[in-house]
């Protein structure tokens, strides 16, 4: 009869608690060795994923948050709308994200349905996204970064000392923001490799926007920067609540890692 709801299946806790550590565990193993780990599940980590992915790579991204698109949610001064232009737009619509033009090529999109559609993305082209898990070590080895130490995003804010897991990389990417936090671990704890992070300039959006895609990149063999960690790094201004140089980022860091990979 219309409006009967079906019978719910009875589900044994334990059924529940051994389904989730069996598959959890098993994606966990399958990420200990990848192509290319991400830290930040941002636009541009997300965006670096995606190209990753989609280029053959096995990719892990890492998040400390419980969810993903950074700063996207935010919009502009919490309006529910982003701004991105020319050629980023391209990247979007190939998320599927809608786009309204509000000049010759300047759009206008829902943060919400950007974080979402450029997640699912990443995940369809075959990225693993983990999230809840805070980087707070480097793994170095004979002049080159070759992988991520990482610790349960709770345990860390808890304060209960555990030891932290590596896993390993051809290329660790730091997609985490305006604090640049991979960048500054490496400048704690490595300090051979002579980095800096002298922190994000006042705010000039089209000269960021331009400045951040060019210095997109490897700062050190096997550690790139992409996203708004480049203008902490390289002390570049900040754009505000335009988005596209985030994208172009992503894609632009995702090409420069497979051409290392494929070249060996």
């Amino acid at each position: 009869m219309a409006g009967e709801v079906a019978s719910i299946k009875e589900v044994d806790e334990s059924l529940v608690t051994r389904a989730i550590l069996k598959h959890g565990v098993e994606r966990l193993l399958e990420s200990t060795r990848v192509d290319a780990i991400v830290i930040g599940a941002g636009p541009s980590g997300l965006t670096a994923a995606y190209y990753l992915a989609k280029g053959g790579a096995s990719v892990l991204v890492l998040e400390k948050e419980l969810h993903f698109g950074g700063g996207t949610g935010g919009g502009g001064m919490l309006f529910p709308k982003i701004v991105v232009q020319e050629p980023a737009d391209d990247i979007l619509r190939e998320f599927g994200v809608r786009l309204f033009e509000v000049e010759e090529g300047v759009y206008v999109a829902d943060p919400a349905e950007t974080m979402a559609k450029t997640a699912v993305a990443a995940v369809d082209a075959g990225a693993r996204i983990v999230l809840g898990i805070t980087v707070n070590d480097l793994v170095y080895r004979e002049d080159r970064v070759v992988g991520a130490v990482c610790q349960w995003t709770a345990v860390e804010e808890a304060g209960v000392h555990a030891d932290p897991l590596a896993f390993r990389a051809k290329a660790v990417i730091d997609c985490t923001g305006h604090g640049a936090d991979v960048i500054s671990i490496a400048v704690e704890k490595i300090p051979e490799l002579k980095l800096e992070v002298p922190g994000e300039k006042s705010m000039w959006a089209s000269l960021a926007e331009r400045l951040i895609v060019e210095r997109t990149g490897e700062v050190r063999p096997g550690l790139f920067v992409a996203g708004m960690a480049v203008a902490a790094v390289y002390r570049l201004p900040r754009m505000g609540a335009i988005f596209g140089g985030m994208f172009l980022s992503g894609k632009k860091v995702a090409e420069l890692v497979l051409a290392k990979i494929r070249g060996g």
